[in-house]
């Protein structure tokens, strides 16, 4: 279960950062940017959690 929920928290924190990197507003551009990133690394974490099992 935890395999799911970290992909799904990571694929929408994708999109709210691609979204905020459409902004105008440098601040808010790299909100977005940092957002991305997090959300990246909670979609690898979840992968993880996928292979190992949620023994983690």
């Amino acid at each position: 279960m935890g395999e799911l929920t970290e992909k799904i928290k990571g694929n929408t924190n994708e999109a709210i950062g691609k979204a905020k990197q459409e902004s105008g507003n440098p601040q808010t551009r790299q909100e977005g940017r940092e957002q991305e990133a997090k959300g990246d690394a909670q979609q690898l974490k979840g992968e993880v959690e996928g292979k190992l099992g949620n023994d983690i």
